[in-house]
């Protein structure tokens, strides 16, 4: 990228330093080297946005624009994030570590997701209701919420943005986004394009900061109507915590410790190439990552040969090059926390039986190699915790209810994934694991049609599809006396 970067925030249309004038630094994790500043934002800024985007919802030309208007905004930015693909991709890998060929295709995949909304902008209906009273029509309105407050962690921003922006836009709120401190540069890239598409100012305001004070200042503003959030767990209580104070409506995507179940009758070329896709595609670094496989005791053995002679062949380097099949971790953090917690999987006698550690041969940035970890038991930090990185650990079952009472048996439930040649086995098993998504002899499949969400320490409430749009809405209930009679008077008796 050559010299430091320097980026603003965007704020009612205008691009602006933190108030305060504090920035801090962004690392690439390819290198370890300071590649751009961002500020720092303080409680006024965030102010500063929120005040921004609720005059856009009440007084701007946002507020009074038809939805079809909308829609066609949204379809322009679909357009132009086609356009910028190439730009959004390559800042997004240098402030990751995410393979640039993988964000550059999602950063020209979420234009349909825009796309999507842009359809739906004015499709989004009322009903007339059969009431049971006499000469009155009853019906209900669907109406935007307001200012919705987003919040994005560094993994997948893009794609985040979109499943959240784009039906919070269509229903006609306005947004002010968070972006992770840990990568904030793809998020403050894209208001860019945001603005060449013709929005008015303060419908989407960029924020940068850290939780305390920014991120706590839009979780409790009192002009935020609702909070969705995508992050880890025991920030999402804080921020649970937080809306108690202005009463916003809130959506959590959380973590995940995703099961992939492979029975014995499974195409072992196609479930191995699963288990690569789940856990070693984006480093591990996906809240859907199969992190806890499960294989029938008649193929484990021959199963994880497969996958550690493919693991083997993977060409971890450089994100910006094309040849490269897997990048570094996105931070030094990260990287720390994995190394410990194999370290203690192998001394509570698990068997690394691939990587477990930094390649020999890149002496600097923070990569970590595809790690295959041979489990004796759930029991383990390893098999428990969410690690966020290319560490799969690997258990035997011997039958079906077994493995679903194994699979269940933690405080997540955001994906699984099954490979068997049995459809009924599969859909038996699908109904009773408990996670908000099923893939059943594929993995990683989304689209804007299709819901997503978890149960439990997941989260609650869905992104994409259909049903996104109306949660980015409130109905109203409207009733019409038809009748030319006057109102009985209440006092006396009929």
């Amino acid at each position: 990228m050559g010299d430091q970067e320097h980026y603003q925030m965007y704020i009612g249309g205008e691009w602006l330093p933190a108030s305060s004038g504090q920035t801090f630094e962004s690392i690439n994790p390819a290198t370890g080297d300071v590649w751009s500043t961002v500020p720092e934002a303080t409680a006024d800024d965030v102010d500063r946005a929120v005040q921004a985007a609720h005059k856009a919802f009440t007084e701007g030309p946002w507020s009074t624009m038809t939805p079809t208007a909308r829609g066609k905004l949204l379809r322009r930015l679909a357009e132009k994030l086609a356009e910028h693909s190439e730009e959004l991709g390559r800042i997004e890998t240098v402030d990751t570590g995410k393979l640039f060929k993988e964000t550059r295709w999602q950063a020209n995949y979420i234009a349909e997701f825009f796309q999507y909304y842009a359809g739906l902008a004015d499709k989004i209906s009322g009903e007339t209701l059969p009431i049971d009273k006499p000469d009155m029509l009853t019906m209900t309105l669907r109406e935007p919420l307001g200012v919705v407050a987003a919040v994005v962690p560094w993994n997948s921003q893009l794609f985040l943005v979109a499943v959240k922006i784009g039906p919070a836009l269509a229903a006609g709120n306005t947004v002010v986004l968070k972006a992770s401190e840990h990568a904030s540069a793809p998020m403050l890239a894209f208001a860019k394009v945001f603005e060449e598409a013709g929005f008015p100012p303060g419908v989407f305001n960029v924020v940068t900061g850290f939780g305390d004070p920014c991120g706590k200042a839009l979780t409790t503003h009192p002009l935020v109507d609702r909070i969705s959030f995508t992050g880890g767990p025991e920030t999402a209580r804080h921020v649970v915590r937080n809306s108690a104070e202005n009463f916003a409506q809130v959506s959590l995507e959380l973590g995940g410790k995703s099961p992939m179940v492979i029975f014995d009758d499974a195409d072992l070329e196609s479930a191995t190439n699963g288990v690569l896709l789940s856990i070693f595609s984006a480093s591990g670094q996906s809240c859907v990552a199969a992190s806890r496989l499960f294989v029938h005791e008649n193929i484990h053995d021959e199963l994880l040969a497969r996958v550690a002679e493919k693991a083997r062949a993977i060409r971890i380097g450089d994100p910006l090059d094309d040849q490269s099949q897997m990048g570094p971790l996105a931070t030094l953090a990260q990287l720390q926390n994995i190394e410990s917690t194999v370290a203690d999987a192998k001394a509570s006698g698990a068997e690394v039986i691939h990587g477990g550690r930094q390649p020999s041969d890149l002496n600097h940035g923070w990569y970590y190699e595809p790690t295959i970890v041979s489990c004796p038991h759930q029991d383990l930090n390893v098999v428990r915790n969410e690690l966020f990185g290319p560490v799969v650990s690997a258990l035997k079952f011997a039958d079906e209810a077994e493995v679903i009472a194994a699979a269940n048996d933690t405080r997540f439930g955001l994906a699984a994934g099954i490979f068997t040649r049995d459809v009924a086995r599969a859909m038996r098993v699908t109904k009773k694991i408990r996670s908000g998504i099923v893939w059943v002899n594929t993995y990683r499949m989304v689209s804007p049609i299709a819901p997503f969400g978890g149960f439990k320490d997941s989260g609650w409430g869905r992104e994409s599809g259909l049903e996104a749009i109306y949660d980015y809405t409130r109905p109203k209930t409207v009733w019409i006396n038809t009748s030319s009679e006057p109102i009985a008077d209440p006092f006396v008796m009929q």
